[in-house]
């Protein structure tokens, strides 16, 4: 045991064949999220047979797996009254238009003050523990300073089928992100595989070559023009797969980085040319400043209710603070030439 951590080997069971090596470990080990393992199995933690593998392998039976697994730490969850916009609430589930700058759930860092915090507030004692306990009712995520639509899940049967509609893609999340740039495109779909930074673990990559790339994971994302400004432009997101980071790095990738983002080159200053009068280059410059993180919002979200199976569909406006960067390029667009940026 190191740092306490501690390794354990395991010797897969034939009834095992054909499962996933991330479901597998988190049928094992209950008391960490699969997304934990997920990450430790991505970062080299878990080998299978001595070997580093990838989450989604498809075990046989026989291998010898082995896992360093970090301290578990007894949950310090603790409810505050933190104002939520709820849209939607039923005895199964919530759906929350989170704010920009709230964290999910508690992690290093971030102990409280969070969605999480909020929600059991809102409710006590009733939201489902299946995505552990320290993210009780989280389904899915959304970053810090992404704003918009999540649901949370109050019950197990609930968690269960809205967990199994997000990993079959049926539960549909449309994003509206504000990019730098013009798109050559009106509608395209960039296929390229994400995994850890091989340099900075704080970032996501596309690797598509080089022996970073075996650790690398499908992503696919549709991108779709809604609205162009000159040297900035309004995509809608609709994601194919859920990688983390994946429509920032994506869009970073093609050239066309979310205004705002601190970590994927969306810091760009606005062009000279672009503002002729110092009033308007500070205006643009405050409206950024008080945006406080990537211009990409979480505006629609569909999916089928666990329990009645009846279509449920939400849609929220942009965030007022991206609403007000759309609306002053739209004041200022009109003197810019066509296909600027």
């Amino acid at each position: 045991m190191e740092n306490g951590k501690q390794s354990q080997r395991i010797v897969v069971p034939e009834a095992a064949f054909g499962q996933r090596l991330d479901r597998f470990l988190a049928d094992l080990f209950p008391e960490y999220s699969r997304s934990l393992l997920e990450r430790l199995i991505e970062q080299g933690c878990v080998t299978v047979n001595g070997s580093i593998s990838k989450p989604g392998l498809r075990l046989k039976g026989g291998e010898e797996v082995v896992i360093t697994l970090p301290p578990s730490e007894p949950p310090s969850l603790r409810p505050q009254p933190i104002p939520l916009e709820i849209v939607y609430e039923d005895e199964h589930l919530l759906v929350v238009n989170k704010p920009r700058g709230m964290v999910v759930h508690p992690a290093p860092g971030s102990k409280d003050g969070t969605l999480v915090n909020a929600v059991l507030a809102h409710c006590p004692d009733a939201l489902s523990r299946i995505g552990g306990e320290d993210r009780p009712g989280i389904v899915h995520r959304l970053d810090k300073d992404t704003s918009g639509l999540i649901v949370v899940a109050k019950t197990d049967l609930a968690h269960r089928s809205l967990a199994e509609q997000v990993q079959a893609r049926t539960a549909t999340r449309r994003y509206l992100a504000l990019v730098w740039g013009q798109p050559k495109f009106q509608h395209a779909v960039v296929d390229a595989p994400i995994g850890r930074h091989p340099t900075d673990r704080k970032k996501m990559a596309v690797l598509a070559f080089g022996p970073a790339a075996q650790k690398a994971r499908d992503a696919v994302t549709e991108l779709m023009v809604v609205e162009r400004f000159g040297v900035c432009t309004l995509l809608e997101a609709r994601l194919h797969t859920g990688r983390t980071h994946q429509i920032r790095v994506h869009c970073a990738h093609i050239g066309h980085p979310v205004v705002g983002d601190p970590i994927y080159g969306g810091m760009h200053k606005m062009p000279s040319e672009a503002l002729h009068s110092h009033q308007a280059r500070k205006q643009w410059e405050n409206l950024l400043a008080d945006l406080g993180g990537q211009a990409l919002h979480a505006y629609m979200l569909s999916f089928d209710h666990p329990v009645t199976g009846q279509r449920l569909s939400f849609q929220t406006e942009l965030p007022a603070d991206m609403a007000a960067l759309v609306e002053f390029l739209r004041s200022v667009a009109s003197g810019w030439p066509r296909g600027q940026g």
